[in-house]
């Protein structure tokens, strides 16, 4: 069997040329396209959740909220649940954000954990993005990830509920994502 990788070139082009769906959820994952689940209820309301808490930024200007966009990061082209990016608009209408532009992505996993921390993580990890939340449904808990160095973060730890998040002085109780 012959596999042939897309590049992000060849994969813009054939979302432009109508080639898939409307509704199919694809991400590019180093030439390889991979089909996402569906966003059922609960996480589609973390998500709004992360979005209301994380407005202030945006209205302040300090940060640009991207809500399952594409983010590329190396020759992948990934749409996180949540990003903060740096706010420059003007370079955004004419590419996508890219790794280094990302402050912070969060990812919510329900069926997805595997993927998000053994594909996912390490390619923003890669980029440099400095920080990924991974809000791990089923554990009932979130996964912060701190100082990427290689294919990797520096810093993880696991919070549950009674901790509170913090970023660019958000504060979030675990319990309100999980």
């Amino acid at each position: 069997m012959t596999r042939h990788k897309i590049s992000l070139e060849e994969f813009h082009r054939m979302v432009e040329a109508g080639v898939f769906p409307e509704d199919l959820r694809l991400e590019l994952v180093e030439g390889d396209l991979v089909e996402m689940s569906p966003i059922g209820p609960k996480h589609a309301a973390i998500v709004r959740r992360l979005t209301t808490r994380f407005a202030p930024l945006a209205t302040r200007g300090e940060a640009l909220l991207s809500v399952q966009n594409p983010l590329v990061v190396g020759s992948s082209e990934l749409y996180p649940d949540l990003a903060l990016l740096r706010p420059d608009l003007e370079s955004y209408a004419s590419r996508h954000p890219q790794g280094q532009d990302a402050l912070l992505v969060v990812e919510v996993a329900d069926t997805s954990l595997r993927y998000d921390l053994q594909v996912k993580l390490p390619l923003y990890a890669q980029a440099g993005v400095p920080e990924v939340w991974v809000v791990d449904l089923e554990g009932k808990r979130v996964l912060v990830h701190r100082k990427p160095e290689g294919g990797g973060y520096r810093e993880a730890e696991a919070l549950g509920p009674g901790a509170r998040l913090s970023f660019h002085g958000v504060e979030i109780p675990a319990e309100e994502l999980l």
